[in-house]
């Protein structure tokens, strides 16, 4: 038996402790920024694929908004605040008990997802759909068939969105098929297949609360798989080719009809006045006739004219423009 003294540094390097201070040591050198990494579920979102998948449901965030407020008659405010890869069972761990969950089925594929609207946001939306104000709390029991039909015409709305924005990508027929109110239950795919989540935040008043939609990878695989070829094909076309696709898509953009309708200035008129108006009634308005109109274009207030007539047509004449699409000029009031 040898009686030798081992050194600190023969001990670190029996122990392993020397091998991984010189390793750190030449990572920080480098910089190297090292990650964990998981073998039996690799993410399979980069962040050129997370940039386009954000700008969809950027598309369908707005649309979802712009409906919303026309139907419940009251301000809300959607924003969209990720887009991940999860698990399925991450995914259900994550949703409230008892949750308010639709599933769908994308047909064709045998494959199914959810959409899950928050406990707060379906409260308000049951409480504005049949009169109230849209103020109490959340409720913590599971919806009723009458309250899940309510909700349901969001998730309609959500389902027929979430079809658009994928069609130029992945085309789907969705079609919402079943409700579950709690996540134990919830199962479309195996827990530990990936799924990518997008979480929507809804908020209006004091009211805040998330919808949830959640989409299995396996009927993504088109997107993730292609998305790589068409950058390439996109970059090996030649400039002329370049340039016929944008002469066509500003054609094609030049040729889209908007609707323009005027509007005179507000005017009041007595109940008496109005009970008493029939077929051929002429309306004083005690409006000049030199008034300045608003001109809208679709839904969105952007210049100020003057109407008049044109060869016997009814004509409005542009003489300026809004400042912003949603501030009237003080110069429209009569």
């Amino acid at each position: 038996m040898s009686s030798e003294t081992l050194s600190q540094t023969d001990i670190d390097r029996l122990l392993g402790g020397g091998g991984t201070s010189r390793n750190t040591a030449s990572f920080a050198t480098q910089g190297l920024d090292v990650q964990v990494y998981d073998f039996r579920r690799p993410h399979r979102v980069s962040k050129e694929r997370l940039r386009t998948l954000e700008a969809m449901y950027e598309r369908l965030v707005k649309g979802l908004e712009a409906w919303l407020i026309s139907r419940v008659r009251g301000q809300i405010e959607v924003r969209l605040q990720s887009v991940e890869q999860f698990s399925f069972g991450e995914f259900t761990l994550s949703l409230p008990m008892p949750c308010s969950s639709f599933i769908f089925d994308i047909a064709g594929t045998g494959q199914k997802g959810v959409i899950d609207v928050g406990p707060e946001f379906s409260t308000y939306i049951v409480d504005r759909l049949f009169g109230g104000e849209g103020g109490g709390s959340a409720l913590t029991r599971a919806l009723t068939p009458i309250e899940r039909m309510a909700v349901r015409s969001v998730a309609d709305k959500v389902a027929a969105l979430l079809q658009e924005i994928w069609q130029d990508h992945v085309p789907m027929d969705i079609n919402i098929t079943g409700f579950e109110s709690s996540p134990e239950i919830l199962q479309v795919v195996n827990r530990e297949d990936p799924v990518l989540v997008a979480n929507v935040e809804f908020s209006t008043g004091n009211v805040s609360s998330l919808l949830l939609l959640c989409l299995p990878f396996s009927v993504l695989d088109k997107f993730f798989t292609s998305s790589g070829q068409q950058r390439l094909a996109l970059l090996t076309t030649n400039e002329q080719e370049r340039e016929t696709t944008r002469l066509r898509s500003e054609a094609a953009l030049r040729a889209t009809k908007v609707p323009l309708t005027a509007r005179l200035p507000d005017f009041q008129l007595s109940m008496r006045d109005l009970a008493n108006i029939a077929e051929g009634s002429i309306i004083p308005t005690g409006i000049p006739k030199d008034a300045r109109v608003l001109v809208r274009a679709g839904l969105q207030e952007r210049f100020i004219g003057h109407a008049g007539r044109v060869n016997g047509n009814l004509a409005v004449r542009i003489v300026d423009a809004l400042p912003t699409a949603s501030t009237p000029d003080p110069r429209t009031s009569a």
